[in-house]
């Protein structure tokens, strides 16, 4: 089962630019709804491998891109098309708001 990429300011850039839809989860360990939402970012993982690419940055060990995107609150999802965030998701959601976000980029 594929697991999220763990996304860094040092490979953002390459991952983002992917020709497939790309959704980033901004999480932190210490971070209660983020644990919430974990679960549904690794299920999606595996659900859309091939797809789409899944992905979490660790806002804490990654504040270049935290600060470039403006993330405030976390979780925090986007969605990116071609290298562009196309859709944000802030706080943890039921599964189909996010699998909905995401196939609306895969269509």
């Amino acid at each position: 089962m594929s697991k999220p990429v763990e996304i860094t300011d040092n490979n953002f850039e390459e991952i983002i630019n992917s020709e497939k839809p790309v959704m980033v989860d901004f999480w932190a360990e210490w971070c209660g709804p983020c644990k919430m939402i974990s679960p549904v970012v690794e299920e999606m993982a595996g659900e859309y491998d091939g797809k789409a690419v899944i992905g979490h940055v660790d806002v804490d060990n990654n504040p270049g891109v935290s600060a470039r995107f403006g993330i405030r609150s976390i979780p925090t999802l986007l969605f990116f098309k071609n290298g562009e965030v196309v859709d944000k998701q802030i706080g943890a959601v039921p599964k189909t708001v996010l699998t909905g976000k995401l196939e609306a980029q895969l269509g």
